[in-house]
């Protein structure tokens, strides 16, 4: 999906290799894009920007709707990173620039590597159930992988695991011996968690690694505190598990890695390591040129937004 809140000036991130295992809670920001769809951005935020290789995390929904196609998102281009787009609710249709398509349902996932240039569009199907929750997420690419060629894959038998008191659907990287088998490039984990209500389970976790949770419905209790939705809630590293409780039904994301050992820079659509990479892609999508035609999507392609470059702090 496109970033929808996109701004003028690029975005600098890093992971943290050194955090403290603590919990640091960032408040989300919404906005609406018409249409009842409301989006929540979890990542990047002005106070944090990475968790091992994720550097984007936007969520919207639940919604719903009846005759009308509430996302619309008209082909747009990627560069060096990853999307990763996961359903709690409803369909997606993905098409891109390689001839590509992928109905995605809840429990599936599409995964596109962009590589070094790819554009696509995501739709609702004609034929749908008139709901709509998800959530997208960006991967960046490391440097030796950023420029490989551009490639779509849909998986639908991801591992589950049951550690009582919860269900936990693995659909990126590894968690507790269960590996989602999806393409990946960097050392990971992209994790559904559910708990029932009164639910009560442990998650061991690799301490090499920074982790985060979103909590999308419910509230999630974690080290006698309450992570309440719409919060980044940063975990640092040095973790060895988590024990998670929660008194109502509750669903939460649970993102990590190994500590990205490379700056970037984000704007729009693009994870890149220098300004100059990323004017090249604009004009490259402006132009026409690079990243090919969504020809299965029925309408105009989104333009690009202004860019302006000044210096990047590094925090």
């Amino acid at each position: 999906m496109s970033n929808l809140l996109p701004q003028a000036e690029p975005e600098r991130c890093e992971s943290r290799p050194d955090a403290k295992p603590e919990i640091v809670s960032y408040p989300a920001r919404s906005a609406d894009l018409g249409a009842g769809l409301t989006v929540t951005r979890a990542l990047p935020l002005r106070q944090h920007r990475m968790v091992g290789p994720w550097c984007f995390f936007d969520y919207y929904g639940p919604l719903t709707f009846e005759g009308r196609k509430v996302m619309d998102v008209a082909p747009h281009p990627h560069i060096g990173l990853q999307t990763v787009s996961w359903l709690f609710d409803g369909e997606a249709l993905h098409n891109d620039s390689l001839g590509f398509q992928g109905l995605v349902r809840p429990g599936e996932l599409n995964l596109m590597t962009a590589g070094r240039g790819i554009a696509h569009s995501e739709e609702t199907p004609a034929r749908n159930s008139g709901r709509l929750h998800g959530l997208q997420l960006w991967v960046a690419l490391p440097d030796a992988e950023r420029d490989r060629g551009p490639g779509f894959d849909h998986y639908k038998d991801l591992p589950v695991l049951e550690p009582g008191g919860g269900r936990v659907q693995v659909f990126m990287g590894e968690l507790d011996g269960a590996n989602a088998g999806t393409c990946a490039f960097s050392p990971l984990v992209g994790a559904e968690v559910r708990l029932g209500a009164n639910g009560h389970l442990r998650l061991p976790l690799d301490p090499e690694w920074e982790h985060a949770l979103v909590v999308i419905e419910g509230e999630v209790g974690l080290d006698d505190q309450r992570l309440a939705p719409a919060q980044l809630h940063y975990l640092g590293t040095r973790r060895d598990g988590l024990e998670l409780i929660a008194h109502q039904p509750a669903r939460a994301i649970l993102i990590g890695g190994a500590p990205f050992d490379e700056a970037i820079i984000i704007w729009w659509n693009f994870v890149a390591r220098t300004a100059d990479e990323i004017r090249a892609a604009r004009d490259d999508w402006q132009a026409g040129r690079r990243f090919g035609e969504v020809k299965a999507y029925k309408g105009e392609r989104l333009p690009a937004p202004p860019f302006q470059v000044r210096p990047i702090a590094s925090r």
